[in-house]
């Protein structure tokens, strides 16, 4: 039996296709939705679900929630004695899954599809396929969250040509992605998203709020009685959010050491706080959309999913974001559930089902690292990225590049290879390295083509031919290290602190590399290339520190800069 897996940052389902439709299962207390919580109780038990989530409050040393945004990282969470990798935690929800599955449908369960956010990267997909083999569940594929909507909205069954976009806003991740649906053919034409933006940064927004308008919360006599406090208080914000979506008013109430701290709020306070997450929902789509070189006119559907889009005020912003009403007729906390069991009714081949090919892209860039030459001097700098095969490229896809030495009697060529959106690789994630021998001669005279091979699978394939010798070598990248985990890039952010400032960092300068950083992510092709000659020329500028250059260089950069930002896709 094949069963269809949304493991979600804040509630987890597991469903199935059977007898011609699809069945959303209950776990043992009779509910749909299984909490993504984790914990242990005094016997050292792990405790999964809503027995966990009801120990958040009264046992947070040995309990823990949200660990699906540190999926693929070195990130641990400490259940009493012994530390956890996300990998470990999700294993834990999956079991259990995979155990009310078994019990309710009376058979072994062997095999699963399992939903991941679209702008998931590899390290994310391979820590979710590893999570379900820890379950015991054998994991052939995994599913964008936004394409399991579609099927789940039958999509796939419409007749003739259809275009449409999945916004996919769940407890942790917001997803994008814009589809195509023709002749038999599902097509993911692109996929953006925000890997760290959900419903509990909207919970979060509140808690703060709350603090800011009660005065301050008291003095707490140790770290786990401020704790209990901190998970009472978002649990009420929890509940204030979801109450605004039936009211127009709400409060807040927790007490605490002896004092009684309440708010009142409405929707429009509401609507105020979160403004800025709203505001953060908006970039993702724009990027979709213009990846996928699809008009808002072409676009037949909006389709919501997540619980999060539960929320008036996200479907008040999406609605006159698009100037029309999104679809959402189905539970939005199934949807991404009930697709995943299409889909492994696909992949059963239950004859209740028609066939149909799916596409899908890579949701991020993949490069190697390259020499620069900036500014008039033509000074050589290392560290630049240099995308081979671009985010959203339809997969499986293959694609070349034309290298050359840069050393005077180079022999040796060690192409470090990454993935990523930023300019400089040090902002992107480091996948493995390749050395390649190349005979001596003059600086840009050695060429070798590069191939970036990237399958369905998820494993990329890198080829390297030296064009004078044909001598040639492939690696296969398939196990990536982990990312950066949150409190490394904190300590990092903080030890800058306490550096030297450079005049490249002052206020305006390095706002405007920031921007035209976040400008070459946005952009394709020569566009992005563009962008970074005139970034490594500012930059240049900089290193000169002559005010009155800077400043000149300043207003044209700016100018140019905002010529590329007033191409919106919104009006």
């Amino acid at each position: 039996m094949i069963i269809g897996i949304d493991l979600g940052t804040t509630n987890s389902l597991v469903a199935v296709f059977k007898d011609g439709k699809i069945q959303v299962l209950p776990n043992a207390l009779g509910s749909l939705l299984t909490p993504s919580v984790v914990g242990m109780d005094e016997k050292g038990s792990v405790l999964v679900g809503q027995a966990a989530r009801d120990r958040l409050v009264s046992h947070p040393e040995i309990t823990t929630s949200n660990f699906k945004r540190f999926m693929g990282t070195e990130h641990l969470a400490q259940l009493g004695k012994r530390d956890f990798r996300a990998e470990e935690l999700s294993s834990f929800v999956l079991r259990s899954l995979k155990a009310d599955a078994e019990h309710f449908l009376g058979e072994e369960v062997t095999e699963a599809i399992i939903t991941v956010p679209a702008y998931f990267n590899d390290n994310q997909r391979k820590a979710t396929k590893a999570a379900g083999n820890l379950a015991g569940l054998k994991v052939e594929r995994l599913l964008n969250e936004p394409t399991a909507a579609s099927l789940a909205y039958g999509l796939h069954e419409a007749k003739g040509e259809q275009r449409f976009i999945v916004l996919d806003l769940g407890g942790g991740t917001f997803d994008v992605s814009i589809l195509h649906h023709f002749e038999g053919v599902m097509e993911v034409r692109s996929s953006a998203g925000d890997n760290f933006l959900g419903g509990e940064d909207f919970v979060e927004n509140l808690v703060t709020a709350f603090e800011a308008e009660v005065g301050g919360f008291p003095k707490f006599p140790d770290e786990t009685e401020k704790r209990k406090f901190i998970q009472r208080l978002r649990n009420e914000a929890e509940r204030a959010k979801r109450e605004l979506s039936k009211a127009d008013q709400t409060a807040m109430e927790v007490e605490a050491e002896g004092k009684k701290m309440r708010w009142e709020f409405d929707t429009e306070t509401f609507e105020k706080i979160s403004k800025p997450l709203l505001d953060r929902m908006v970039a993702p789509i724009e990027r979709a959309i213009r990846d996928s070189r699809i008009s808002i006119g072409e676009l037949d559907q909006i389709i919501l999913a997540g619980g999060a889009t539960r929320m008036p005020i996200v479907r008040k912003m999406v609605a006159r974001l698009f100037g029309r009403l999104p679809y959402s007729h189905l539970d939005p906390d199934q949807v991404v559930a009930m697709g995943a069991a299409v889909q492994a009714g696909l992949k059963a081949k239950d004859g209740a089902l028609d066939d149909i090919v799916m596409t899908d892209v890579c949701p991020y860039s993949l490069g190697v690292e390259v020499v620069g030459h900036a500014g008039k001097s033509g000074q050589r700098r290392t560290g630049y990225f240099l995308p081979i095969l671009e985010r959203n490229s339809i997969i499986p896809a293959s694609k070349v590049e034309r290298l050359f030495t840069v050393e005077e009697n180079q022999r040796k060529i060690d192409m470090k290879i990454y993935q990523g959106e930023a300019r400089l690789v040090k902002d992107n994630i480091y996948l493995g390295n390749m050395a390649l021998s190349v005979p001596a001669g003059k600086a840009e005279r050695e060429a070798v083509d590069v191939r970036f091979t990237y399958e369905v699978n998820g494993l990329l394939e890198v080829e390297a031919t030296v064009v004078s010798t044909k001598e040639k070598k492939t690696i296969v990248i398939e196990q990536n290290p982990g990312v950066l985990s949150a409190q490394q890039i904190k300590d990092i952010l903080k030890g800058l602190e306490k550096i030297k400032i450079h005049p490249r960092d002052q206020i305006q300068n390095t706002a405007l590399v920031a921007r035209a950083g976040r400008l070459f992510e946005e952009n394709l092709g020569p566009l992005r290339l563009e962008i970074s000659d005139y970034l490594k020329h500012f930059e240049s500028v900089l290193d000169g520190q002559d005010p009155q250059e800077i400043e000149e260089a300043r207003q044209h950069f700016t100018t140019y800069l905002d010529g590329i930002e007033g191409q919106k896709v919104f009006e």
